[in-house]
């Protein structure tokens, strides 16, 4: 995925509320950004790390800066925008990325989820011999060790929620999956953060042996470009 608008670099000076962080950028401004992610952010909200914030070109918006990438300790590049993961994974779904979701004909962003008031982020449709396929993506920023990254970094419910729904809809007969996009490309393995929200982990648990798939790809940034490489071992605990 290519960076439309080009990146602002600045140092953080907090992140608060959940959704803000406020930012002094290299020639000396000091702003208040919009945070698409509600996790914990641990290992990515530190502060004096170098981030990167895009100017949205919206005035009438509140925070017209959205915060979008973030150097962590060990300076490597971190994806934090939640609401580009969707995205990313269904262009790896496109350039045909992921050998097991292939072969479907189309390709559906947030997908009503019959009349449950659930909508999942993906739908795929229309593949000459296999079931619709419903997918959920979860964004990744966190590590638990060198080489492995973990979800959730924060207890969700909401998360506990879509796994459930993901095995109603395998017992209505369609595929369904968890895919974990991992915005970081220094990992190698996935893994549930049972030290965190054990109940999601439970959740997990059960959506795999009641059917529900499991992908978790790695991504390589740059100020430049964003896109999934690999997939990821997965380990869950």
């Amino acid at each position: 995925m290519k960076i439309t608008l080009p990146y602002i670099e600045g140092r953080l000076v907090k992140r608060y509320k959940r959704f803000l962080a406020d930012i002094v950028l290299n020639d000396g401004r000091e702003i208040t950004a919009h945070t698409a992610n509600t996790g914990a952010m641990k290992g990515c909200s530190d502060p004096g790390s170098r981030v990167w914030v895009y100017d949205t070109q919206k005035p009438e918006r509140k925070y017209r800066y959205s915060w979008d990438l973030v150097e962590d300790t060990e300076s490597n590049l971190v994806g934090i925008h939640t609401g580009r993961a969707n995205y990313l994974v269904k262009e790896a779904l496109e350039n045909h990325l992921v050998k097991a979701l292939d072969g479907y004909q189309n390709i559906k962003l947030e997908a009503k989820y019959f009349d449950t008031g659930t909508r999942f982020d993906l739908l795929l449709s229309s593949h000459p011999t296999l079931q619709d396929c419903f997918l959920e993506v979860k964004n990744v920023t966190a590590k638990r060790s060198a080489n492995v990254a973990m979800f959730p970094d924060a207890v969700s419910k909401r998360g506990q929620k879509h796994l459930l729904m993901l095995e109603d809809a395998v017992s209505r007969g369609f595929r369904a999956a968890m895919f974990y996009c991992v915005q970081r490309d220094d990992v190698s393995v996935f893994s549930s953060a049972r030290e965190v929200d054990p109940d999601y982990c439970d959740a997990l648990e059960s959506a795999l042996k009641n059917g529900v798939e499991v992908f978790a790809y790695s991504a390589k940034i740059s100020p430049d470009e964003v896109t999934l490489v690999k997939p990821l071992e997965i380990e869950l605990i």
